[in-house]
């Protein structure tokens, strides 16, 4: 990977995904703060995950948690370069009329509050970053929804929606698309989303070794991805819905 070591943060890194893209930022010889909302498991993920590894604690399902959250790690780091936002969650039911308020209630917060509050908060810094990356990860339900799992399609595509409308910002904050004219700015920063039907740990083939997960991605494909959105063009990615699924 080219230039400067990075300072990325990885929400949701006490979970396998987070894990893995923590470890494979720091192997690159990167700076991670990884964040998660429980203080034992994120010290314990951030541990596995290597020795250039921060952990925070943060609710991020409240804003001004998250604000406390940036000042914390823009008093350590000399600019935030990216954020890798794996906090979701799944639910699903039998079909339309039984879809619970309960299971929408909790993925509103889980899969859409927390990028919301995520991705105003660390923007500027993002923008900022002469390789500024968002990315947060989607299902192949949003193209494809089932009766069953419409509240977990119907929050994923709201998040997607998010996401590609902070692409749309940076757009226009650079490339000469914010109305400075006289002084363009390559673009430099970039949200995208990636797509996976579900994901797949070393412990889940441990746990069901007679099964194939046909169609899964790997948590350390997951991580190779989040590394390689700093190798390519920023307008090339901008806004791209990447496919992971096999």
């Amino acid at each position: 990977m080219a230039g400067d070591p990075l300072s990325v943060v990885v929400t949701g890194g006490s979970n396998s995904s987070g894990i893995a893209v923590a470890s494979a930022f720091a192997a690159a010889g990167h700076q991670v703060f990884t964040v998660g909302s429980d203080d034992a498991r994120i010290k314990a993920a951030a541990a596995e995950a290597g020795d250039r590894v921060v952990p925070l604690v943060c609710d991020l399902s409240k804003l001004a948690s998250v604000r406390e959250l940036a000042s914390k790690i823009r008093g350590s780091a000399e600019r935030i370069d990216g954020v890798i936002h794996l906090v979701g969650g799944w639910r699903g039911a039998k079909g339309i009329e039984d879809q619970p308020d309960e299971d929408w209630d909790a993925l509103e917060q889980s899969a859409i509050t927390t990028l919301r509050n995520v991705s105003r908060v660390f923007y500027k810094d993002l923008e900022a970053s002469p390789r500024g990356r968002f990315a947060m990860v989607s299902s192949t339900a949003v193209a494809a929804p089932t009766a069953g799992a419409a509240t977990y399609a119907a929050a994923k595509a709201a998040a997607e929606t998010w996401t590609l409308a902070v692409a749309d910002g940076f757009r226009r904050d650079q490339a000469g698309n914010s109305g400075n004219t006289d002084e363009p700015t390559e673009q430099h920063s970039a949200a995208v989303v990636f797509v996976v039907k579900s994901l797949l740990d070393a412990a889940m083939r441990r746990e069901h070794p007679e099964r194939k997960f046909p169609g899964y991605t790997d948590v350390e494909e997951l991580a190779a991805a989040a590394v390689g959105l700093f190798d390519k063009p920023a307008a090339e990615l901008n806004g791209q819905r990447l496919l992971l699924a096999k």
